[in-house]
């Protein structure tokens, strides 16, 4: 069923209760009205032709005539006199006797005054009347035809009503129901139109601050993660594309031109180096390929620990000197507070954060003439502060623009090995960790990186 008719049928059957209940209670409030209404017109009656009776203005016969002569064609009121002793002075129609008084009836009326009561769909009343100094007995009882009949119109009337009522609230509900969610069909479209090749369409946000509103703005935002994850594994596919056909092409190459003549064994062990070297820079360069597709991942996906910088930067540099022997890296500590291990530990993951400062570090130790790198760790505040600096060749304002881009390699570049993927690499691990990189060089005068992550 849908949100719409399930909406239509709820609102119908809770209005359409609402609505019975009221017109319950006026049908209840009409009889309740006819009812004391007749109860004193009884009452009235009572008194009239008992006093008449006492007063001897008319003799009991003619009040009986009467009386018979109207039930044919009213609803008269039967109307009988006795005294507190149960003696009978006046009866309308002995012979009919709606009320058929005993003497319990007397000693209550005796008791209360006056009662009211029904006998079958005749409402009776029994009172005590005075009259020239005694006590009376009068009792009552009539049918009222006219009340009944109007009770009927009107249940005929309620229930018209309700049918039409009824019917309304099915047509106004459906409408309503079908205005309410014309936005949610709206969304509806829009969401089927868009597909993978057009990602970049949104759904219209008309009101902010409604529910609609809301769920429009969470999809879009889906939306821009989904067309972000989207972009980066087509990034990804076209960069590995792009990046080991060059030394795949290298490879095959030096091997088919090895096998196209016979060549000496120190011509054979030169080309198996070579494609070996070129081997080589394919797993590095699909290591780099790889960890940048690590860096893309979303932060509840990586599994953060606690990592003191100083224990970090010491794995690090013991790694890229087993690596590169002819490196210096110097460490120096400039933390104020020695016994506070808060300012400089971080929570990250150790695998990406050691990539970046290797990253980081090699870049300081290939572009100097002493391959060296001074490392600088210190605290400010909330952030704890890494500062990598070397004095080689430097960067001019444009390659410092292009620095972190992917594949992008300067004009000192092509004389130094590598792929263009360690800069950006690292910039998206450092944000990845909520911190900051930031580069500082000139011309000639080195370069230093600033990495700023906040600590516990």
């Amino acid at each position: 069923m849908k949100i719409r008719t399930a909406l239509t049928l709820k609102n119908t059957c809770a209005t359409a209760v609402v609505f019975l209940v009221c017109l319950v209670m006026i049908y209840g409030s009409s009889e309740h009205i006819r009812s004391r209404t007749f109860f004193h017109d009884l009452r009235s009656e009572a008194i009239t032709k008992a006093h008449l009776f006492l007063q001897n203005q008319v003799d009991a016969r003619t009040m009986q005539s009467i009386y018979l002569n109207n039930r044919k064609f009213i609803n008269e009121v039967e109307v009988a006199v006795y005294t507190t002793d149960f003696r009978m002075l006046y009866h309308d129609a002995v012979q009919n006797d709606i009320i058929k008084e005993d003497r319990a009836m007397i000693d209550r009326i005796l008791k209360e005054k006056e009662v009211e009561f029904y006998v079958g769909r005749y409402q009776g009343l029994g009172m005590l009347y005075s009259y020239g100094g005694k006590k009376y007995i009068v009792t009552a009882a009539a049918y009222d035809g006219y009340g009944y009949n109007n009770l009927r119109e009107l249940k005929r009337t309620l229930a018209i009503l309700f049918a039409v009522g009824v019917s309304l609230l099915v047509v106004v509900g459906y409408l309503l129901a079908r205005s309410a969610l014309k936005p949610i069909r709206d969304i509806v479209r829009e969401a089927e139109s868009i597909t993978g090749s057009q990602m970049d369409k949104r759904l219209p946000v008309k009101n902010e601050k409604d529910e609609l509103g809301e769920l429009s703005m969470t999809f879009n935002a889906l939306l821009d993660r989904l067309e972000a994850s989207f972009h980066s594994q087509k990034m990804f596919v076209s960069n590995v594309s792009h990046e080991l056909r060059t030394p795949l092409a290298a490879l095959i190459a030096e091997l088919d031109l090895s096998l196209q003549k016979e060549r000496t064994g120190q011509q054979y062990r030169e080309a198996m180096e070579n494609a070996l070297a070129d081997a080589r820079r394919m797993t590095k360069l699909i290591d780099g390929l790889l960890n940048l597709a690590k860096a893309d991942y979303q932060k509840e996906q990586i599994k953060m620990q606690e990592i003191r910088l100083d224990e970090l930067l010491l794995d690090v540099r013991e790694y890229l000197l087993k690596a590169h022997p002819e490196y210096t890296i110097h460490l120096l500590f400039e933390q104020e507070d020695a016994e506070d291990d808060r300012l400089i530990t971080v929570m990250g993951n150790r695998y990406l954060l050691n990539i970046a400062f290797s990253n980081l570090m090699e870049n300081n130790c290939k572009y100097s003439e002493d391959k060296s790198s001074f490392v600088q760790i210190s605290s400010w505040d909330k952030w704890s502060i890494v500062r990598l600096s070397d004095s080689g060749i430097g960067m001019s304002d444009i390659e410092k623009q292009k620095l972190f881009t992917l594949f992008y390699r300067g004009e000192h570049g092509k004389k130094v090995g590598g792929h263009g993927i360690g800069m950006a690499l690292s910039q998206k691990i450092i944000l990845l960790h909520q911190g900051n990189l930031a580069v500082y060089s000139q011309q000639g005068e080195g370069t230093t990186f600033v990495i700023e992550l906040p600590h516990i």
